[in-house]
This record gives C-alpha cells, structure tokens and sequence, in this order.
C-alpha cells in the first residue's frame, strides 16, 4: 500500500524536526502531534486554551493539506502538561466538534511536552 507524506502545506508549521505532518495509507490519515507553533516553526506560549487551539488549526491543517476534513477524524489523542487544564480544553473541544460527532478520545498527563508546552494534540482520521 501507497503512504502519502504530508511535510507542507497552507497554515503549517515548517518543520526542522525529521518527521512528517501526517501520513496517508490508504483511507487512513494520521497526523503527527501538533503543538502551539506557528507557520514559521515557532512556539507560541498563551494560555492552555490559546495553545490547544493552536495545536488542533495545526491538526486541522495537516488534515486538509492530506485531503482529508476535520470530520473524517475518527480519535484525538491530547497530551496535557497538567491535567488540571482538562476542563479548559474540554470547553475548546465541544465547541469544535459538536455533541453526537465527537471523535475517540484519550487525555494524559505527560512529564514534558515539546517547548515546555501546555497541550499537544494527535489525530487519526478516515474516510470511507
């Protein structure tokens, strides 16, 4: 089976680190997790709600520039540097996908994210 690599596109972040944005395989997209950086490769520090919106436009990014839509994603995977911050993004996530749509989901506490960061988010998608 064919794997599509998304490096590039509209609205994401450039890289310097060696990985893909998301990779394609067959109906399947799975993007790399994605933090508060922006077009340029920069971190950008905010509130956990400001970085996790940061981290799902890049999500979201990497899902169109791999032809996919945000309602293909299927599970989100959220890793917190407190997980006292959950209900903040829980208040970000429901505005973002809507009751009945919601993707599989897991949220963790991590030791340490990337950039010292607040929130890092990881997507699965598929289409039919």
């Amino acid at each position: 089976m064919t794997h599509k690599f998304i490096d590039a596109g509209e609205g994401l972040p450039q890289w310097s680190n060696p990985i893909s944005h998301a990779v394609v395989v067959g109906n399947l997209c799975f993007v790399s997790g994605q933090l508060s950086v922006n077009e340029a490769g920069d971190y950008v520090k905010g509130s956990v709600t400001e970085e996790a919106q940061r981290a799902f436009n890049n999500v979201f990014a990497a899902l169109k520039a791999a032809g996919f839509e945000k309602r293909h994603i299927a599970y989100i995977d959220i890793a917190f540097a407190d997980l006292n911050d959950l209900n903040e993004v829980n208040a970000l996530y429901m505005s973002l996908f809507p009751e009945g749509k919601r993707p599989a989901r897991t949220v963790y506490e991590a030791a340490r994210l990337p950039f010292d960061g607040k929130v890092k988010v990881v997507a699965t998608a598929a289409k039919e």
